[in-house]
């Protein structure tokens, strides 16, 4: 898995690459520092599968975005990924774009 992070001012855009897995959901929660951002959006782009692990930090990095007053977006989410955020029910709380 591969993270890129590009910010500007209080934009900050996270670029995920490969497969969101117990394996690397680790790295990926090193990857999800705000810091000062207020709008934080997060590519998934290049994101094929994401497990139970991913998901959760996917609902813990919306949650601390609002307890900021921030906005979290998801952009790019590939059809598998789309499809279980669908069957959980996360697609209902997270703002998919």
């Amino acid at each position: 898995m591969e993270i890129k992070t590009q910010s500007d001012g209080n934009n900050l855009t996270i670029t995920v690459s490969g497969r969101v897995d117990t394996v690397t959901a680790p790295e990926l929660e090193a990857g999800l520092k705000f810091g000062e951002a207020t709008s934080v959006v997060l590519d998934l782009g290049d994101v094929p599968y994401m497990s139970s692990a991913g998901l959760r930090l996917l609902l813990v990095a919306h949650k601390t975005m609002l307890a900021k007053g921030g906005d979290f977006q998801i952009i790019n989410v590939q059809p598998a990924v789309k499809e279980v955020l669908d069957i959980t029910g996360f697609s209902n709380i997270l703002h998919l774009v």
